[in-house]
């Protein structure tokens, strides 16, 4: 049995009222760990670790601090396989997944927010017929909370705590209750990197309890958070009347868009993995597939066939392709979706059923599942399922197609398969998301701007743009006359 604790002020220390949360694995159904069911004064204790951090933090030098997050990127690589076994069974994604992806891009979240640092500039200008220079400062903004979700959990953690860290401020972080145990690990790898005590905290629990008293602590200066679009209504409900920094990075209905003139084949295999990839449990997936009407039909033939090649089994396993959706109630959320589709209107294509894996029949195991449906208006391609579900249309024009890919309430991702330049820039300047992929999916560059538009969210993260979030503004005005 996993004993997974809270780190706070560079210990591992036990929830002040002794409350347990059951971790269970996926793969199997069973509890193998326990952590905390952490309160508002656990959170006050961490906040305060945090606090007494910040002054002699902040005024570390960039190199020191470089150094150090430098440092936390090749302990996570040294213990690659640690992190990529814990993470696998926390999650249920392939461990060939975990081993490839989600740990080596988490060691690459600190190595490059180590170098974008010291990369970090202040703006001057002279008006010379006015005899002033005006300079900016960029200051930490002090303590700040980081809430991560459970589908990426120390992929998109890191995404959060580097920069945080790597501008100066002390983090009280959150990580998801469903996949605590690679935060945990974190922990000891900060400590054994040098980081000072107090710098970085992590404390688990409920979103309702724990993270709610994180946003809601009036001195933890800003909130970044990754998850569902409701909770993030509640989160900036919570801030508003506190004036925090928020950025919100939200849910997707993401649209794939097809056209006949694209690399076939490319796009087939690309197409798959961006529809099931993360058991499809990850917001940037399309969920959504508009193909032109004159490959409609070869294309449902062939995508059906693809489909059926992937392996579903344990996540321990590697072979597996597709390993279990995260938790009971999440499997449940996702399989209500097909169960409840009007049969008059949709057809199940391919898949749709829970499957048992000997020896890991109580796992939640669901096939992917492939959906014809004859409108974007129904509920299928309006509400994020998060799951490994996609539904398929045909359409006849871009026109069409244009209309019904921003028809949604989202807006964080499309991908666009075309050959045409002309056609690429229109639809690139006219689809409403924060991220538009034409010929390719989820190939990401650490330095440019990542989030979305409508209810996917506010802000951005990545780059300069999430140091810029994470420090204070000051213009700095001289007369020299």
């Amino acid at each position: 049995m996993i004993h997974i604790q809270n780190y706070i002020n560079g210990g591992f220390t036990d929830p002040i009222k002794n409350e347990w949360l059951d971790n269970i694995c996926p793969a199997d159904g069973l509890v193998y760990g326990k952590l905390p069911n952490s309160c508002t004064k656990d959170v006050q204790i961490a906040y305060e670790a945090a606090h007494d951090a910040y002054l002699s933090w902040s005024e570390t030098s960039i190199e020191k601090r470089s150094a150090i997050l430098l440092k936390i990127a090749s302990l996570i690589e040294a213990n690659l396989e640690r992190f990529a076994v814990a993470e696998s069974k926390d999650n249920g994604k392939p461990i060939s997944v975990a081993r490839s992806i989600d740990i080596p891009r988490a060691a690459s979240n600190f190595r490059f927010f180590s170098q974008a640092i010291t990369q970090f500039y202040s703006e001057s200008h002279e008006v010379r017929s006015q005899k002033t220079i005006n300079y900016t400062l960029r200051h930490p903004l002090g303590v700040v909370g980081c809430i991560s979700p459970w589908n990426l959990p120390l992929y998109l953690l890191t995404w959060k705590i580097a920069p945080a860290i790597a501008t100066g401020n002390c983090v009280v972080a959150k990580p998801s209750e469903v996949t605590p145990y690679t935060a945990f690990l974190l922990g000891e790898i900060c400590n054994e990197a040098g980081l000072p005590k107090g710098v970085l905290n992590i404390v688990h629990g409920l979103g309702p309890t724990t993270g709610q008293a994180i946003v809601g602590h009036p001195n933890i200066k800003a909130i970044s958070f990754t998850g569902g679009t409701e909770t993030g209504k509640l989160i900036a409900k919570t801030a508003a009347p506190f004036f925090k920094k928020l950025s919100l990075e939200l849910g997707g209905k993401n649209p794939n868009i097809i056209f006949a003139d694209c690399d076939y084949n490319k796009m087939l295999s690309t197409s798959v993995k961006s529809s099931f990839s993360n058991q499809g449990q990850i917001c940037l997936c399309g969920s959504r597939l508009f193909v032109e009407a004159s490959i409609y039909e070869k294309f449902k033939v062939d995508f059906i066939e693809r489909v059926g090649q992937l392996i579903v089994g344990p996540p321990s396993e590697e072979s597996t392709q597709i390993g279990a959706l995260v938790s009971k109630a999440h499997f449940e959320k996702v399989l209500s979706y097909i169960d409840g589709i009007d049969k008059t209107q949709n057809r199940v294509l391919f898949g749709g059923k829970r499957m048992r894996i000997q020896g890991h029949e109580n796992g939640y195991y669901l096939s992917p599942t492939i959906i014809e449906v004859n409108s974007n208006q129904c509920k299928l391609n309006q509400e994020e399922i998060f799951g490994p579900v996609v539904t398929l249309m045909p359409f006849e024009s871009d026109d069409d197609v244009l209309e019904m890919a921003n028809d949604v309430k989202y807006g964080l991702s499309a991908t666009l398969w075309t050959n045409n330049l002309k056609r690429s820039l229109l639809f690139s300047e006219q689809l409403e998301a924060g991220i538009v992929w034409i010929n390719t999916w989820m190939q990401r560059d650490l330095r440019t701007p990542f989030g979305g538009t409508k209810s996917s969210g506010v802000g951005r993260e990545g780059g300069f743009e999430v140091l810029r979030f994470f420090t204070e503004t000051k213009n700095i005005c001289i007369n020299y006359e």
